[in-house]
């Protein structure tokens, strides 16, 4: 296929995709192959009729469009990384004559983002961020180290927030003991908010073999219709009481918890991490300002469906995050009692400005001429192909034409950031 650019007109970009006679015909070949059963000839059994049979029977044609079809969704995303264009809508095509034994010509015209000029993305002045460490910093991950190696030992002493206690229970309302509120040998940690309000509270001060009436009010929320806001008595014996018991943070934990032989190197170890943590968020906070000084600052209008697809985007990035939790999404919009589509169009506004931070990035880019080069590229192929644990070589196939022109776009995108941050004021 040869690609050839022939002009923007405002927002309608427009290419032909040239194919000779040769690819034309391959094509052919292969959709005979893929649909010959379908075609039903007096004299042949099915799906062993000759092509040139069947094109004598049903019209010469008789394979063109499906191999015209076949060859523009297989190359045209191709074309659209050769010409870097990105579409917005699908595209109108005109097909040049095609003729039995010859090639064609497709000739598209898509619609693309609008061109801006930006204005102002040098020299932006931003307040300066800094993150400092401090001891109760460093002394909060130890404390979840020292809890993470922790263990919950049986105490005679009486139950605090943060223990767990070990409860038999019978639940009544009025004197009527009610379905699915008795249980024996049930582990609760007191503070964790998984009984319902107002019932954890009531054992704290309770020790082993102590038996409490703990009364409570069920939500009137709660998902069984007869218990809906009653109140209730739970009749509880407390078989156990387990406390927290932490290792001691000495030299002999920090080489139990790490590589390190001394506390101290320890703590010098978490220091150095949360430091550099700190620096890259404000690193990250510092560059957002930019943007956002520079998105003040040029404002203008996108095409609606621009848009539109950045709220889709968004709707199925939020899908995915709940399914990472292992909740339906369907299932979570009845629970809240949202209509998605509603949920929805409360992204507009956001996804818009997605839309523009994008094209002002992909402008300042343009304007300074950023490139992604081969090695460049090539760097970011084998951090994608470690992240996901394939070989590069696999890698790039999968990915395709219009992927990894889409990792170059990314390139030049971030070096037009890191320019307008490198060439920022910071500090007034």
């Amino acid at each position: 296929m040869e690609t050839t650019f022939i002009s923007r007109d405002n927002n309608d970009v427009k290419f032909t995709m040239a194919f000779d006679a040769e690819t034309f015909e391959n094509a052919q070949i292969e959709v005979y192959k893929k649909t010959k059963d379908k075609y039903v000839v007096d004299g042949f059994r099915k799906g062993k009729a000759p092509r040139k049979i069947i094109e004598q029977h049903y019209g010469e044609s008789v394979f063109m469009e499906s191999a015209i079809d076949e060859l523009m969704q297989g190359e045209y995303p191709a074309a659209l990384g050769e010409l870097a264009i990105e579409p917005i809508e699908m595209p109108r095509v005109e097909f040049s004559e095609v003729k039995k034994g010859e090639g064609f010509t497709a000739t598209v015209t898509v619609a693309v983002p609008p061109e801006i000029e930006v204005k102002d993305y040098t020299g932006v002045q931003i307040k300066d961020v800094r993150h400092e460490v401090t001891d109760e910093d460093v002394d909060k991950e130890l404390e979840a180290m020292q809890t993470k190696g922790s263990r919950f030992v049986s105490s005679e002493d009486a139950a605090a927030d943060g223990d767990i206690v070990n409860i038999d229970y019978e639940g009544y309302t009025g004197e009527v003991q009610f379905e699915g509120g008795t249980a024996q040998g049930q582990n609760l940690k007191l503070g964790s908010g998984t009984f319902i309000p107002g019932f954890e509270e009531q054992l704290i001060g309770a020790a082993k073999d102590d038996k409490v009436e703990v009364k409570v009010t069920f939500p009137e929320e709660y998902h069984s219709e007869d218990l809906k806001g009653k109140e209730a008595v739970f009749k509880v014996t407390v078989n156990e009481v387990r406390k927290e018991e932490r290792p001691e943070l000495n030299d002999d934990f920090a080489k139990d918890a790490s590589e390190f032989d001394t506390l101290a190197e320890l703590k010098a170890d978490i220091r150095e991490k949360l430091t550099k943590a700190a620096e890259e968020r404000a690193g990250y906070e510092k560059k957002n300002a930019v943007l956002e000084a520079v998105y003040e600052t040029n404002q203008f209008d996108v095409p609606r469906s621009m848009i539109e697809d950045a709220m889709d985007d968004m709707m199925n990035e939020f899908a995915q995050g709940l399914k990472q939790q292992g909740i339906d999404a369907q299932q979570y919009f009845q629970y809240i009692g949202q209509d998605p589509a509603a949920f929805r169009e409360q992204t507009r506004g956001e996804a818009e400005k997605r839309v523009k931070m994008r094209l002002i990035i992909k402008s300042v880019a343009k304007a300074e001429g950023f490139d992604a080069s081969e090695a460049e590229v090539d760097e970011e192929l084998t951090q994608m192909a470690a992240q996901y644990g394939l070989e590069k070589e696999k890698l790039v196939d999968y990915l395709g034409k219009s992927q990894l022109s889409l990792i170059k776009e990314d390139i030049k995108n971030r070096k037009a950031v890191d320019y307008m941050f490198e060439t920022a004021i910071i500090g007034v």
